[in-house]
């Protein structure tokens, strides 16, 4: 191979691994953002099985800037011990990338069936400062700007509401456009229209496309790098060796 073309394939390499930079960033901190989400409202969730994608989605996130770094060097010098280790490094990515995709389309399909004690912590609403489901229930629909599960009405139907006189719900609930929303159901249109429980969906379904996109965009950079690094491997120069007879 001549040094041109050789030079051409270390450049190639060299970019696909800031290509695994980037997707590496992009998946890790979907992992984050599914573990931050599940942190905040671990209290909805039926069980901790959904965090698997993020965890996997980091330690995934971790071998691909660690590949990354390993090929950035490897378009620096050559070494075939480098290279084995750096093929290698790419496979465990792949396995665990596509576990992290696997769990989380799993998961996509059946966000409503995980996040089933939602009801259960409307219910037991409170509205004290002290109290964890108040202040997570109070947390989300000021977040994501709604009220009750499918809508304000799902109040109507809670201890909580009847214990305050049937005029009110949460002061959660009032849309933020209106300053002098109180929480009365006699102005509903001053309330947040749509429930938490679509809301939370919709946000969790978008992060887990992020781990579940990731795995096809890691295939394709790590077919770029393996072909590229085939290349190189092919054209690294062999030391020859010749026996020399003695007379």
């Amino acid at each position: 191979m001549s040094d041109q073309r050789r030079d051409a394939f270390k450049t190639v390499l060299q970019l696909s691994c800031q290509l695994l930079w980037v997707v590496g960033l992009v998946v890790g901190l979907s992992g984050v953002y599914l573990l931050m989400k599940y942190t905040q409202n671990s209290l909805y969730f039926s069980n901790a099985y959904i965090i698997l994608p993020a965890v996997f989605a980091l330690a995934s996130a971790a071998f691909l800037l660690a590949s990354g770094c390993l090929g950035s060097w490897l378009s620096l010098r050559d070494s075939t011990c480098l290279q084995g280790l750096f093929v290698y490094l790419l496979v465990v990515v792949f396995c665990l990338e596509g576990t992290a995709s696997a769990l989380a389309y799993f998961h996509s399909t059946k966000l409503d069936s995980e996040i089933t004690s939602l009801r259960g912590v409307f219910q037991n609403y409170t509205g004290g400062s002290q109290d964890p489901n108040s202040r997570t229930v109070d947390a989300t629909q000021e977040e994501l700007q709604c009220c009750g599960i499918h809508d304000y009405s799902d109040w109507l139907k809670t201890s909580w509401f009847n214990r305050t006189g049937g005029l009110f719900v949460p002061h959660s609930c009032c849309n933020s456009t209106f300053p002098s929303c109180n929480g009365t159901v006699d102005q509903p249109w001053q309330l947040y229209t749509k429930g938490c429980q679509v809301k939370m969906e919709k946000v969790l379904q978008f992060v887990l496309n992020f781990i579940i996109w990731g795995s096809p965009v890691v295939f394709l950079v790590e077919v770029i790098v393996f072909l590229t690094v085939a290349q190189l491997m092919r054209g690294q120069p062999h030391i020859q060796y010749q026996v020399l007879d003695k007379n």
